[in-house]
């Protein structure tokens, strides 16, 4: 039954619906930073209020299964952009830290892998990125710029290279404290507890322990804890600084107003671009903590900051769908909306807010493959070209967009590597009615963590995991004490055979199946173990660029808009806007 409806939608829709020969459409990319599936009222939220994001699934098409390559920043941002799972760049960290902190590392998309956005570019595109960037700066000096989004297509940028974190805005405390607590805490108490015990045992005489050697490793002790206390103190300063273009513009960042600056200068772009073919990518801060919302916004919601921050979000989205209007760009623009992964389910406040998103009914959040980690919002929305009020439960990918975007602007994709999206036209004009992906293959960090199957012959979607997180505390719903959950080591455990669920029938991941209550358990596993070989046969050795050699902090790489003796401070930005005539 089901697939006869879908044949009668998809003729429906192929008769009605324009051809996408559009010449040059306009591309409109929206990217927002940790958004749950949840927490939109188009996927079923009922207690905030997201009516522009709505307008755009209510005009276009919704994908119930909407995949990001990676549940973290760095490399789902490095999949869309380039179409291939982060493995093939070496976006992909060997370690447990898996993303940029700062923002003089040396690691970042390597120069030589091709986005979309380069090769709009080449073909007579203007290309912008408003917001977020986290994919890396400089290489050998702090000039050079070879990660810089200006390297990597964009004719313009405004926004922060690397992230928002708390340790950004004065008084929401530091992400670091748990990893300094999990990996240092116990190396500091037992410096100290040694410093005790060999005094004592000077003083009584048991032990003779020269006073220079004590003093000698009291200095190194208090010299070690002094660094400790200036990274904290400098942090701010050195990495949430905002850019525009290759100059910073504001160090360290102020979060006054900055989803509204986001959004006009997205509106400036698209009124300058009005008359040529362009492409947006508008990477939302938030709703990544540090948590902000303006005067307008901030106490509005029910669901705290966190919901004042959505709602500013689906305001601005807003803002967008008017300037369009305006300039009557709506048919000669797709606009996408997505998230860079799931909710970040353990962020909680020092005050004990919720400061994390809701990922529905789906288990997990952020740094897992459970469907929590990696299940994102996905619209399209093209009035005249892609059908309205239309549910896609086939998965798709953010590797996707890059062959879509690519496809529509008339060019021929990239020969020399492997491209691992999908051109989603096709599925979205209903000239085929199943994805392409019959396989995904779901990365934790480096490490294969899970593949997805969905049978060309069966309704069913097959996920295998070989290894799990373990929630911390047990029984919740995700690593509380770390912070996030890890992808190695005593912080997993590993499955042999692997867990099996069918998500289209358990879509929350609660029953795992078995032997007994799947008669083809075995052979499902034995397709995707092939699968598994065919694609790791697919992949070549690249340079990792998140190796602890390329994401430790440089002191060489470090920009700094007026001096280290001067805190690295500036505000141009707010120079520039009291100097503008007052209306």
């Amino acid at each position: 039954m089901r697939i006869l409806v879908l044949l009668l939608f998809y003729h429906y829709a192929t008769k009605n619906a324009k051809s996408y020969q559009t010449s040059n459409p306009n591309f409109i990319l929206i990217m927002v930073d940790d958004l749950g599936i949840g927490d939109l009222g188009c996927y079923g939220n009922k207690t905030l209020r997201t009516p522009n994001i709505d307008k755009l699934a209510k005009g276009g098409v919704k994908f119930t299964q909407h995949i990001a390559a990676s549940p973290l920043c760095t490399p789902s941002r490095a999949a869309f952009l380039t179409g291939r799972y982060p493995v093939r760049s070496g976006m992909a960290a060997l370690s447990n830290i898996g993303v940029f902190l700062f923002s003089a590392s040396s690691g970042g998309l390597p120069p030589e892998e091709i986005t979309f956005v380069k090769l709009l570019k080449q073909k007579g595109y203007s290309t912008a990125l408003i917001g977020k960037w986290h994919l890396g700066m400089n290489c050998n000096s702090r000039d050079d710029f070879c990660h810089h989004p200006l390297n990597h297509g964009f004719d313009y940028f405004y926004g922060l290279t690397v992230t928002s974190l708390r340790d950004c805005k004065p008084g929401e405390g530091s992400v670091f404290v748990a990893g300094i607590r999990a990996y240092l805490a116990t190396p500091l108490q037992l410096i100290g507890i040694t410093l005790i015990s060999l005094e004592v045992l000077h003083y009584i005489d048991l032990l003779r322990i020269p006073r220079g050697a004590l003093r000698y490793f009291f200095l190194i002790s208090t010299v070690l804890f002094g660094l400790l206390l200036i990274f904290f103190y400098t942090f701010p300063y050195l990495n949430c600084f905002l850019m525009r273009n290759h100059q910073i513009i504001q160090q360290p960042l102020s979060y006054k107003n900055l989803t509204q600056r986001l959004t006009e200068e997205a509106v400036q772009f698209i009124g300058r671009n009005a008359d040529a073919p362009f492409l947006l990518f508008l990477s939302y801060l938030q709703v990544h903590t540090a948590l902000y919302a303006s005067k307008d916004f901030k106490g509005k919601s029910k669901h705290g900051l966190y919901g004042d921050a959505v709602e500013e979000i689906d305001w601005s989205v807003g803002k967008i769908l008017d300037v369009l209007e305006k300039w009557s760009l709506n048919d000669k623009t797709l606009v996408y909306f997505t998230s860079d992964q799931g909710a970040h389910v353990e962020e909680v406040s020092s005050t004990g807010e919720v400061h994390g998103g809701y990922n529905g009914i789906y288990k997990g959040g952020k740094a897992t493959n459970w469907e929590g980690g990696i299940r994102v919002p996905g619209l399209l929305h093209w009035p005249g070209v892609v059908q309205a009020g239309v549910h896609i439960d086939e998965p798709t990918s953010n590797m996707d967009i890059f062959p879509t975007v690519v496809k529509l602007a008339g060019i021929p994709l990239p020969k020399d590597r492997i491209i691992d999206g999908h051109d989603l036209m096709p599925l979205l004009q209903g000239k085929t009615l199943r994805s392409e992906h019959e396989f995904l293959f779901h990365y934790c960090n480096a490490y294969l963590n899970a593949v997805r199957w969905h049978p060309g012959n069966s309704e069913s979607i097959w996920k295998a995991f070989f290894f799990t997180p373990n929630f911390d505390p047990e029984g919740s719903n995700g690593c509380y004490n770390s912070h996030v959950c890890y992808c190695y080591g005593r912080l997993v455990t590993h499955h042999n055979p692997p867990l099996l669920f069918d998500l289209s029938r358990d879509p929350g991941e609660k029953n795992p199946l078995t032997p007994e209550t799947e008669h083809r358990f075995y052979e499902i596993l034995d397709v995707i173990q092939q699968a598994v070989n065919n694609h790791t046969k697919s992949l070549h050795i690249v340079s990792n660029q998140l190796s602890w050699g390329n994401i430790l902090w440089k002191p060489w790489l470090q920009l700094c808009c007026s001096s280290f003796f001067l805190s690295c401070y500036c505000d141009h930005e707010s120079e520039e806007k009291a100097s503008l005539p007052k209306a």
